[in-house]
């Protein structure tokens, strides 16, 4: 499934100025899953101070 691969430059990730792919949170809630790097723009809450996952209302799964 090649359109699920395809990432949109401004809209699914930039570049920081050290030349890093930074990936967005529309992105990042696209792939489905937190995983767990630390990624600055996570919508899923993980702490890499302390390696948990806040779970908040706005990241939590609806079920």
């Amino acid at each position: 499934m090649m359109s699920s691969l395809f990432m949109i430059e401004g809209e699914d990730f930039y570049w920081s100025e050290e030349g890093y792919k930074i990936f967005t949170e529309k992105y990042l809630l696209k792939r489905g899953y937190c995983c767990l790097n630390g990624c600055k723009h996570c919508p899923y809450g993980y702490d890499v101070k302390t390696g948990e996952v806040k779970t908040t209302k706005e990241n939590s799964h609806k079920e």
